[in-house]
């Protein structure tokens, strides 16, 4: 993994704030939080693990009157064990709030409700049920990507989509062990899988992977297979060469 690169100069779009935010998952972001929107479901957003803003800054943009954005990351704060010190330290030594804040607020008037503390802190700050879409990003450490799906469980409301940052990359194994730990024991049921994300529900995911099936083939940017696994229906994406263009904000 890269290391974090903080600039001091403002972006003027998305693609200028350095992260792994592909554009196949803003397509799918996109698209999830659209169809929350047509179906008038409420709710606030939250996200685990911020890096310099480039997810947050898009959800930001999917905010309703009377809904906020909630963010937790440690921005360089102590972390709370010596294995997430080790992993802090390598991959993002120069992450910092002010480059999240500078970031962020050259898209958007005012800043999310920022946590700065470990993910762990998020039950405590965030009502249960309160939320409609959870990104989580945070350690690949699988003993807190379990805890943060768990809390992510708890705050979603009905039919809430929760997002698994890293399910399958070769350097996060225990996000590949929490992430289908939570499929197979947990209840969780996954919509669809990006390269990099799994998306699910604790909801019938049915209506939603149907329509997300639908919306996907008429497309000729982005690869759809459907297959079975363990009792679960999988949808997989894939974004077709280069020709796979980010949605405007």
């Amino acid at each position: 993994m890269a290391t974090a690169q903080e600039t001091h100069e403002y972006p003027g779009e998305l693609n200028d704030v350095p992260g792994w935010f592909w554009p196949l998952d803003q397509v799918l972001f996109s698209w999830f939080l659209e169809r929350q929107e047509r179906l008038d479901t409420r709710g606030d957003l939250l996200e685990l693990g911020a890096y310099l803003g480039k997810s947050a800054i898009l959800l930001g943009h999917r905010l309703r009157d009377g809904e906020k954005l909630t963010v937790c990351d440690l921005f360089g704060a102590e972390p709370p064990d010596a294995a997430n010190w080790a992993e802090a330290a390598k991959s993002y030594s120069s992450l910092t709030r002010q480059a999240f804040e500078r970031n962020y607020l050259s898209f958007h008037d005012t800043l999310p409700t920022i946590i700065q503390a470990p993910s762990s802190a998020v039950v405590d700050e965030v009502a249960p049920g309160s939320c409609r879409f959870v990104h989580v990003d945070a350690s690949h450490l699988y003993e807190h990507v379990a805890g943060d799906i768990g809390a992510a469980k708890r705050l979603l409301g009905p039919d809430g989509i929760v997002v698994l940052d890293d399910f399958r990359s070769e350097h996060t194994p225990g996000v590949a062990v929490a992430a289908w730990e939570a499929v197979l024991n947990r209840g969780l049921r996954p919509v669809c899988l990006s390269s990099q994300k799994l998306y699910g529900t604790w909801g019938d995911p049915e209506p939603v992977r149907e329509e997300l099936i639908a919306a996907l083939r008429g497309r000729d940017d982005i690869a759809v297979t459907v297959e079975q696994a363990a009792g679960h229906r999988l949808v997989r994406t894939r974004a077709k060469g280069k020709r796979l263009r980010p949605p405007s904000l």
